[in-house]
């Protein structure tokens, strides 16, 4: 018979989960608001897990997690591909845009093959449990437009080629992912990660991209939070992030805003590469010129150097894209003028004739998120083989241009 003297049992604490506890965690206080930084996978159901049940707990009064709206428009719900005008877009001179985004789309969708979940599910989380319990929800990320020119301003001009070269390589070939790759997602996200090796020997390359992103969400923290004054912030950022972040938000003492508006400004663009084409313009022509000064059979001959070595890479490149053959025949006739011509590529001539003979169909366009995953999917599909045929022509007049050119001089000297 129990003693009724006897002292009620303290209630126990319930224990933090092991999911939670797993998870790298960082605690900051700033002027009168606590933040509680969680460090992320963007690949781990884990990361997902955590997230879902430290923002389900009741604790938080704000849920901050690492997107712009740009991101966070993305994972609201799956990018729809089908309405994609590839004649406009190319007119538009935006088709290396879209490359970029299917083959960043094609590379988290192999993620997600191969391991089970859609890389962003605990940011996913956080907005959805944000959304069921009314919770304010804080995108303090910098716009990802932003991060990505600011980066590609930062490589040397020689290096961006190779860099984005590069990247649509990686993103579709046919191998799975290995660990390595892995581990470094899970430091970052699909963008860092992308371009880790280029960032790890280049400063400023490292600086746009992760140092500039840390000062950013710091800022605008604090700024979204100002007239809080107290309470609970959960901030969700990929583990990469939560020293910086956590360094920065604790002691930093820039005014928010003008932070946030330096580290949105565009570098200017330097105006001597645009100069290139006209340059090149100008030698050919003037070789010309001296050709036909010195016989009318030498002139001719240099222009059929030109005719036939510009065109004729042009139309390797396409044929290599599996073009039709029509606009195979458009890139021999048009290489030769859109080289002597700074305002208009080969690729946009053979890329509106390719879309026009094989515009591609609905099915086409909504199998494109299967297709993307592969190399030989970007062939096949006739949406990705518009763009391919876009890309290589271009890439094929280009080096047709510089061979010609040191051809018709060979030939004058």
């Amino acid at each position: 018979m129990s003693d009724p003297q006897a002292p009620e049992p303290e209630a126990e604490t319930a224990p933090e989960s092991s999911v939670i506890s797993e998870q790298p965690i960082r605690q900051v206080q700033r002027d009168g608001v606590n933040y509680t930084l969680l460090g992320t996978a963007h690949v781990s159901r884990a990361s997902a897990e955590a997230v879902e049940e430290m923002a389900s707990s009741g604790d938080y009064d704000v849920v901050a997690v690492e997107l712009c709206q740009t991101r966070f428009d993305a994972l609201r719900g799956e990018r729809d591909w089908k309405d994609l005008d590839l004649y406009k877009i190319i007119r538009q001179g935006k088709a290396g845009l879209v490359m970029a985004n299917l083959a960043l789309s094609a590379y988290q969708r192999r993620i997600a093959e191969q391991f089970g979940i859609e890389p962003g599910a605990e940011m996913r989380a956080a907005a959805r449990i944000a959304a069921e319990k009314d919770i304010p929800l804080q995108l303090v990320d910098r716009d990802l437009a932003v991060t990505l020119r600011r980066s590609y301003a930062s490589v040397p001009w020689y290096k961006r080629f190779y860099m984005m070269t590069g990247l649509l390589l990686g993103v579709v070939s046919s191998d799975e992912i290995d660990e390595e790759s892995i581990e470094k997602l899970k430091e970052g996200d699909i963008l860092e990660s992308t371009f880790t090796e280029f960032a790890q020997h280049s400063p400023a390359l490292y600086e746009a991209l992760i140092t500039e992103r840390d000062r950013y969400m710091a800022a605008g923290l604090r700024e979204q939070n100002a007239d809080r004054k107290e309470g609970n912030v959960l901030v969700v950022v990929g583990a990469g992030h939560l020293d910086g972040l956590a360094k920065h938000l604790e002691g930093s003492h820039e005014e928010p805003e003008q932070l946030r508006n330096e580290l949105s400004v565009i570098p200017p663009r330097a105006k001597w590469p645009k100069l290139i084409p006209w340059l090149i313009m100008i030698l050919v022509l003037v070789g010309f010129y001296l050709g036909f000064s010195k016989s009318p059979e030498l002139g001719w001959k240099l222009v059929y150097f030109w005719v036939a070595i510009n065109g004729g890479l042009a139309a390797l490149g396409a044929l290599i894209a599996r073009a039709h053959p029509l606009t195979i025949l458009s890139a021999v006739v048009a290489a030769p003028l859109t080289s002597l011509n700074p305002t208009i590529a080969a690729g946009m001539v053979t890329g509106l004739v390719e879309s026009y003979l094989r515009k591609p169909k609905v099915s086409d366009l909504e199998n494109l998120r299967d297709d993307v995953t592969s190399l030989k999917g970007w062939f096949k599909n006739p949406a990705t083989r518009i763009l391919l045929v876009f890309f290589l022509s271009n890439v094929g007049s280009s080096i047709g241009t510089y061979v010609a050119g040191f051809k018709i001089f060979g030939a004058l000297s």
